[in-house]
């Protein structure tokens, strides 16, 4: 079955998939003249606006579903990986695709939003509406919809409930198959509730984890600030395979710098569209600056702080596929958690791997949460003409199997299976939004254009030449600016 998987994988993760990533990151960097940088703080703004509504999210919400879903176990098991079979200049090119990415990010969203529709009261979107609707090609919309619901639904689930059961059992000895019990438990009460419920533990569990893991890296970088230049300098270093030590791996820097990447800040993947859909926003481009933040949260701020707990401590080994180690520190350790939980022990003995698995439970339920969100989004598309409630009872029970089977099922595999789901999201996606990218472009000129004129940017698909936007051409309703005379001249007419 490991030799499936991985064979597999060697044809959707060749090289094709790594360039075709950074390029159109690179793409609509250029395309949208540096928008991740030029509108910077204005996102951290946006991320505060809006209000949920009975059909919508707030924008908060809506960032904290799909950032439930980039900060998981690719921030910490995923970057422990990249290192292990890249080196340290894999973290360089985590940085790039994360910066590259969030011009992806901000498409995919912004597609997300225009796109959208409301089934059963609930807005729903993401990129098997925007294919639909945006391309016409609605045999490759069902293509990509019936993707997603296998890989969010059967591959993807399994990995994060494998890091959270490798995480117990190193920190306080608890048997796997405990641990995928209670996961069972707790998901099925949450998956249950529907979306808000989703939005609401997301919304709590995520800013409050990734506070607090981000503070113990920074004490931990603190204490040991004088190893801080070498690290620096390693990652550079051996980005570019000028180390003498990685020098020779450099092709493999690269491929798990990016796939791991990818795999964390999900940027072109097509899964942060779904939660950016479910926003209630007065353009489209809300949304997507809001998202394209999400990237910088997750790659810049929280994978940054496990790899550099990791390399500054020593705490790795590096392996690369079919060669001997390079860096042998830990001895025979599989690559994932236990990297941080033992950089974290050398600072803290006995609260290091307690506190690192405890991080990670919480990020890697909520990616789980959002995975189900994603693939009910889905499997509402596929049956949206005709609604079928055992389906979606059927998804929620497969979802709790694949999690209880992910927590007692080896790593390499459960990683195997993840990145399968991975990579064929991401080339059905990159490949539809690339030929989208007049609409995304559009909105950005349309949101700039009616910000410089100092009002709150409003869509109307009408004057920016946009069909089939059903939703804004039909039901949304802008917010009229409020009179405040209107009580007043009442009162003196009466």
């Amino acid at each position: 079955m490991e030799a499936f998987v991985n064979w597999v994988n060697g044809i959707i993760w060749s090289q094709a998939l790594i360039y075709l990533c950074l390029g159109t990151g690179l793409f609509y960097t250029i395309a949208g003249r540096f928008l991740q940088v030029r509108h910077l703080k204005h996102m951290v703004v946006l991320m505060f606006q809006g209000k949920s509504s009975d059909a919508g999210i707030s924008s908060f919400q809506a960032l904290s579903v799909a950032l439930a879903g980039r900060v998981g176990t690719g921030n910490i098991a995923g970057v422990a990986t990249a290192i292990a079979m890249g080196g340290p200049g894999a973290v360089f090119w985590m940085w790039l695709i994360a910066f590259l990415g969030a011009g992806s990010a901000f498409v995919e969203a912004t597609l997300g939003q225009i796109y959208k529709t409301k089934l059963d009261g609930q807005y729903r979107g993401g990129p098997a509406y925007y294919i639909e609707k945006g391309l016409k090609l609605k045999w490759y919309a069902v293509l990509f919809a019936s993707v997603t619901v296998v890989a969010m639904g059967l591959l993807l689930p399994g990995v994060q409930a494998n890091s959270i059961a490798a995480g117990m059992t190193n920190a306080f000895g608890i048997d796997p198959a405990i641990t995928g019990i209670g996961l069972v438990v707790v998901l099925a009460a949450v998956i249950f509730g529907g979306v808000k419920r989703i939005a609401g533990v997301a919304q709590v569990a995520v800013p409050f984890m990734a506070v607090g893991y981000i503070l113990v890296a920074i004490i931990l970088i603190l204490a040991n600030i004088s190893e801080l230049p070498n690290v620096i300098s390693l990652i550079f270093s051996s980005a570019f395979g000028a180390d003498a030590a990685f020098g020779g791996i450099l092709g493999a820097a690269i491929s798990w710098g990016v796939k791991r990447g990818i795999y964390s800040n999900e940027a072109g993947q097509g899964t942060a569209p779904h939660a950016a859909a479910a926003a209630e926003v007065s353009h489209p481009a809300k949304q997507g600056l809001v998202q394209a933040f999400s990237v910088y949260i997750d790659t810049l701020f929280v994978c940054s702080a496990t790899a550099f707990m990791i390399l500054i401590t020593g705490m790795y080994n590096v392996t690369p596929d079919g060669m001997a180690p390079i860096v042998n520190n830990l001895g025979d350790v599989t690559p994932g958690p236990v990297y941080t939980q033992q950089a974290v022990e050398t600072l803290f003995p006995g609260f290091g791997a307690a506190f690192v698995a405890i991080a990670l439970l919480f990020f890697a339920f909520t990616t789980i949460m959002a995975y189900y969100y994603q693939a009910e989004t889905n499997l509402a598309y596929l049956n949206r003409k005709v609604r079928r409630i055992w389906s979606e009872y059927l998804l929620k029970i497969a979802v709790l199997g694949i999690v209880f089977y992910g927590s007692v099922k080896t790593a390499s595999l459960a990683w195997g299976l993840g990145d399968i789901g991975v990579g064929s999201m991401a080339w059905l996606n990159i490949i539809a939004i690339l030929l989208l990218t007049s609409p995304a472009l559009k909105i950005l000129k349309d949101y700039e254009r009616q910000r410089k004129e100092g009002i709150d940017p409003v869509f109307d698909p009408a004057k920016v030449g946009i069909p089939d936007t059903d939703f804004w051409s039909e039901e949304y309703q802008p917010e009229l600016p409020v009179d405040p005379y209107r009580d007043r001249d009442k009162t003196l007419t009466s």
